[in-house]
């Protein structure tokens, strides 16, 4: 028999996951997920002019990798419609093998950058562009759905407005079993029962029937292979980065919890490898299945992302006929619910614009206009924070005050200059002296300014020239250490006179 602290030490030392309630929640959230990735799979597949097998065997590589390499919790990484677009024209220029070559090399990419710590590089990105983050991603996930919902039966409407009923009244009774789950199952028993003509999974594309199989790309090693495939790769290492390291930072944000950004980098490059050598198109963090997942089920472990996968394939592959049959409509509305879950209302409130700075409103719609226009997540969170750094240049180049007195005896200007001088603010600084007026001894004042670059280095430094010029003599004072340390470096060794 157990003595009360072995009992103990046990009890502190079982996963969370081992916990019959948790089980329960992940077993089922990773059962709803699966069945959610299969119709995404197989459309990203299309989109990458590859079968559908290679999207789904992805599917499955990358969940059950990343569950166990990867740096955040309850996060759902698959093949993605972002990747598809990226590895598209090396399927359609070089064929199958060159794009597994690439995602191969992709993952090597990924798992050097995480190892060189571009995880780091996310506290950069402001808020308003997480925001138009997360609403474009919401747009994206509705607009996928429209494909389906144009040129149906009126019966498919019935069917989605029937699920998202289930999925928004069940909640209220009950949150045993997770509502998209339930909605699933009770409209694909429905439409079988009834004999209604309604498009299904199985329309989408052929399910595989064996299992993947491991085995080496078949392309020559030589430098032309790598200079064919090295773009591409690069490419989606950082697209891959970018929309796993956010959304990695949304679930942060949803479950109150902080994640391993380094290891999620790394973590990505090596379930991407894995993929490759499994022959599937790679993918990344997929924020509709992880909403799912997090959101709408409660998951919370990586038991969940590892029985997504799992489960992915047992449904694919011994319950090919079965899940055949699940109407496209169950999927949308589950697709749906979760577009309107993950958008932040709050953002667009008129309450929230009236006070929100105009700044911040107009990075967070331009991110969302071109990720939206583009398709492409990675360049809207670029231009999102190209459009923050430069409006933020401005703001703060505004913020630089010049004062200026003359001493009683006339002999003396003091200038006395307030603020952030960097390349924006200290532009127009040599224009805010007065070099004919001024007597021949000059002061200026930096004890209430930082110097930030060289630009500023070398304005001072055309300051000092034109008042040398007249005759006039210049001391910059009041310099911190870290300004004085700058100036000293480079001050006078920038070249050129203004």
């Amino acid at each position: 028999m157990m003595s009360f602290p072995a009992v103990l030490s046990d009890r502190m030392s079982r996963p969370d996951w081992l916990s019959p309630r948790v089980l329960r929640t992940e077993v089922l959230a990773g059962l709803v997920v699966a069945l959610a990735l299969i119709p995404e799979a197989i459309s990203f597949s299309i989109i990458a002019g590859v079968d559908p097998r290679v999207g789904l065997f992805a599917s499955f590589t990358m969940a059950v990798t990343i569950s166990l390499t990867g740096g955040r919790r309850a996060m759902i990484s698959a093949a993605t419609g972002a990747i598809a677009l990226v590895l598209a024209p090396v399927a359609q220029q070089y064929g199958v093998d060159y794009l597994v070559a690439t995602v191969i090399l992709g993952g090597v990419f990924q798992a050097l950058l995480g190892m060189l710590g571009v995880a780091r590089l996310m506290r950069f990105l402001p808020r308003s562009v997480m925001v138009g983050f997360v609403n474009a991603l919401a747009i994206l996930i509705f607009t996928a759905q429209l494909p389906y919902l144009t040129g149906v039966p009126w019966s498919v409407y019935a069917l989605v407005a029937v699920g998202l009923a289930v999925m928004i009244g069940l909640p209220r009774l009950t949150t045993a079993i997770p509502a998209p789950l339930v909605a699933i199952v009770a409209l694909t028993v429905f439409t079988v029962a009834a004999g209604i003509a309604v498009p299904t999974v199985g329309d989408q594309g052929e399910l595989p029937s064996s299992l993947p199989v491991p085995g080496l790309p078949s392309v020559p090693a030589t430098l032309e292979t790598l200079r064919i495939i090295a773009p591409y790769a690069i490419a989606m290492a950082l697209v891959g980065l970018m929309e796993s390291l956010m959304t990695a930072k949304l679930v942060d944000d949803i479950t109150d919890e902080h994640s391993d950004k380094t290891r999620e980098s790394w973590g990505q490059g090596i379930a991407n490898v894995v993929t490759g050598f499994f022959g599937g198109m790679g993918g990344c963090a997929m924020i509709g299945q992880t909403m799912i997942n997090v959101k709408s089920s409660g998951a919370r472990t990586r038991l969940s992302t590892f029985l997504a996968g799992v489960f992915l394939l047992i449904l694919i592959v011994a319950l090919g006929p079965v899940v055949a049959m699940i109407p496209m409509a169950a999927l949308v509305g589950v697709m749906i619910m979760v577009s309107v879950g993950t958008f932040d209302w709050h953002s667009v409130h008129p309450r929230t614009l009236r006070i929100m700075p105009k700044s911040e409103t107009t990075v967070m719609l331009a991110t969302v206009a071109v990720t939206v226009a583009t398709h492409n997540l990675a360049i809207g969170v670029v231009v999102g924070v190209v459009v923050a750094t430069v409006l933020f240049a401005r703001r703060v180049a505004h913020l630089v005050n010049i004062d200026s007195v003359l001493d009683p005896e006339g002999g003396t200007k003091i200038y006395r200059v307030t603020g952030q001088l960097f390349f924006a603010s200290s532009n127009d600084l040599v224009f805010q002296f007065d070099y004919a007026g001024d007597p021949g001894n000059v002061i200026i004042d930096l004890s209430g300014a930082n110097i930030w670059d060289a630009s500023t280095v070398a304005a001072l430094d055309a300051v000092e020239t034109k008042y040398r010029q007249r005759g006039s003599t210049v001391s910059i004072t009041g310099m911190n250490e870290s300004s004085e340390r700058r100036h000293a470096a480079l001050a006078g060794r920038l070249g050129g006179e203004h």
